[in-house]
């Protein structure tokens, strides 16, 4: 069977063999319950706290500033609905980008239906957030900013920094999406004035079902899951500490290596942009050129139908993405694409490949080959 080419790392990754190793006592000889006080709960409790602090460490955070999730989702669901239930008293106004995850635009949609008042920024043709627009959009009842520090679809990396001070000189706390970051830019919740801050573990090579929510000290936040008392009170339900033991690894590994991966994914990314660009014509990218994600490449194919194009790419050994994962075989468009302008057409035949580990020259250069004959075929079949 022939090796499929993977070229949709921003959906999600493997599990690094690594990763893998630190998990797997935790199903068998280690498989204690962590709120038990005996031995194999405490061996159990002790890899918690030791991922706790990886992830830490890796943010630039404190322990028990980290809290472990499910994921992206539920930490952007926390975050948001958390906050905004624990500061109704002082205000109902929530302030965040029209180019955000699902996780977090359906987040501010059920707000807005519970009484609460959600701002949608607009971004650039480049899908970047102006700070002087978040700026302008806070009231004296915001209590809550969030942007994600980078686009999913596009790659375009926020200016977070610069609106999280903007939300800590008003006095409102900042939430910042960094699932697509961790593990391809540097990040740290005191450069980005985060307040709090989500993270998903299977983007980097972690295990699926494991996330972090970094919660500022002193920060308010109300919980979603009631029961036991486990993440301090704020999130019951017996800890994953297979997974959070991965997520502690992955995330460790990640953080030591994140220049040379980093180096290597663009590298990878601007010889199949070029590549693309140099074989196929009348193609654009969507998103900057510069200030993007170092293995991102969202490109717009015209007079192509996407999803023709994702699965004569399968057909022929290609995984790739028309947009975001998360909203894959949805009929209607991107919201992303939207909203930095592209038209239907546009956005429709836009295709995004991101790079990763395991991808070689060769894996780029046969991609760049076999795309390129399969959009010459679809622009004969259709438009002759």
């Amino acid at each position: 069977m022939k090796k499929t080419i993977y070229l949709d790392h921003a959906a999600t990754t493997p599990v690094s063999r690594s990763v893998l190793e630190a998990m797997l006592p935790y199903f068998s000889d280690c498989a204690g319950n962590a709120s038990a006080v005996y031995g194999a709960g405490r061996e159990a409790r002790k890899a918690v706290e030791k991922a706790r602090k990886q992830a830490a460490d890796a943010i630039g955070a404190e322990p028990r500033e980290i809290l472990f999730t499910s994921g992206g989702s539920e930490s952007d669901n926390l975050a948001l609905k958390g906050t905004a239930f624990a500061l109704k008293d002082r205000g109902r106004h929530l302030i965040t980008s029209a180019i955000e995850h699902p996780a977090v635009l359906n987040t501010c949609r059920w707000l807005e239906k519970q009484g609460f008042d959600v701002t949608y920024i607009q971004p650039d043709s480049k899908g970047m957030i102006s700070p002087d627009k978040v700026r302008d959009a806070v009231r004296n009842d915001t209590i809550l900013i969030s942007v994600m520090a980078a686009n999913n679809e596009i790659g375009t990396i926020e200016p977070v920094a610069d609106i999280g001070a903007i939300a800590h000189e008003k006095g409102i706390l900042f939430h910042t999406d960094a699932v697509q970051a961790v593990g391809s830019i540097p990040v740290n919740v005191n450069e980005w004035n985060a307040d709090l801050l989500s993270i998903s573990a299977h983007k980097f090579y972690g295990p699926k079902g494991t996330g972090v929510l970094f919660i500022r000290r002193g920060t308010r936040i109300d919980n979603l899951i009631h029961g036991g008392e486990q993440e301090r009170g704020l999130r019951a339900g017996t800890e994953n500490v297979a997974g959070i033991a991965g997520l502690g690894r992955a995330i460790e590994e990640a953080t030591a290596h994140l220049e040379e991966n980093a180096k290597k994914n663009a590298y990878l990314r601007d010889r199949l942009l070029h590549g693309i660009l140099d074989h196929i014509p009348d193609v654009k990218l969507n998103g900057p050129e510069a200030g993007r994600l170092p293995n991102n490449c969202s490109i717009c194919f015209d007079r192509i139908d996407g999803e023709a194009l994702l699965l004569r790419l399968d057909l022929a050994g290609i995984a790739a993405s028309s947009g975001s994962a998360c909203t894959a075989g949805s009929q209607e468009i991107s919201h992303v694409l939207r909203a930095v302008g592209l038209t239907e057409k546009e956005a429709r035949g836009s295709l995004r490949l991101t790079t990763g580990a395991d991808n070689t020259e060769e894996e780029i250069d046969e991609s760049i080959r076999i795309l390129s004959e399969i959009v010459e075929d679809l622009r004969l079949m259709y438009h002759g």
